[in-house]
């Protein structure tokens, strides 16, 4: 949850201060593929399995199909123009649909359901996997990575895709 409320704070300095863009993009996503790819290795697998929040989790795989797309475009926009004004309002208000329902059913979920000793494990599983990824830029997911992806958003048929053919059909999960 540190990180929601870092990116909340990112998100506020983006749209406040637009001369801090150009440094202050990669921060966000760096932070956001991170913290996405580490909930996708460790945190969803076991709530997942282990706490019956499956419908959740394959939502929140969406989402975060949704957020990487919109990291690459924002990354991609000119910091000074219009289009990046757009972009980020799409990006502020998907990634903050999220965390709502995040910190509202899944998180809760794991809580109500999993021991405390499963929880602190998790919590420094995420912290790892988290510190593993950070630097890498949205788009460029491996497809070990992109095959945990699909797991989670429950695609069917996916270890016999190709990594092109699972970028697409995750996207279209976001779309």
């Amino acid at each position: 949850m540190q990180d929601h409320r870092e990116v909340e704070r990112l998100f506020d300095e983006l749209k406040n201060h637009p001369e801090k863009r150009p440094l202050l993009t990669p921060v966000l996503c760096a932070l956001l593929v991170a913290h996405s790819r580490a909930e996708e290795a460790e945190v969803y697998p076991a709530a997942k399995d282990e706490a019956g929040e499956s419908d959740e989790v394959e939502h929140s795989q969406e989402e975060h199909a949704q957020a990487e797309r919109l990291l690459v475009e924002l990354a991609s926009t000119d910091p000074e123009s219009s289009r990046y004004d757009g972009v980020l309002k799409e990006l502020v208000d998907a990634v903050t649909h999220h965390v709502e329902e995040e910190e509202q059913t899944v998180l809760p979920g794991m809580r109500a359901r999993l021991e405390s000793s499963r929880l602190e494990q998790l919590g420094k599983a995420f912290a790892e996997s988290r510190a593993e990824h950070l630097g890498e830029k949205p788009g460029e997911a491996s497809k070990e990575e992109l095959l945990v992806q699909a797991r989670n958003a429950g695609l069917q048929g996916a270890s016999s895709m190709s990594k092109q053919q699972l970028v697409r059909e995750l996207q279209k999960l976001s779309s």
